[in-house]
């Protein structure tokens, strides 16, 4: 590998600079290379349809997570209310019973 780097020095003292060919074109050569790369409209219309798609999607998965959390919560509102229910009566029993203790002790 080491003798091929002088052999190519040696031999580019040989090719003249008019040998050397330089990149030129014309304008009909040079319009026909730049093509212009135009994404389709499909594209587009595939994105913002998934876009809406997954929108959709994670919009149902949270109505149904949140409508499940608010029967959750509203059950055990519910029970709350009733076990509250259940001490007001038994403190109204227990005050009455007071009370007539003390409408018999007075008499």
């Amino acid at each position: 590998m080491a003798s091929a780097r002088p052999a190519a020095s040696f031999l580019r003292p040989i090719i003249s600079q008019q040998a050397q060919r330089s990149f030129q074109t014309s304008r009909p050569l040079l319009a026909e290379a730049v093509v212009a790369v135009r994404r389709p409209v499909g594209a587009f219309r595939g994105t913002l349809f998934g876009f809406l798609l997954g929108s959709v999607l994670a919009g149902g998965g949270l109505h149904y997570y949140v409508i499940d959390e608010y029967k959750v919560s509203n059950e055990l509102l519910t029970e709350d209310i009733y076990a509250l229910q259940a001490a007001v009566q038994r403190l109204e029993v227990y005050v009455k019973g007071v009370e007539e203790e003390v409408k018999t002790s007075k008499k």
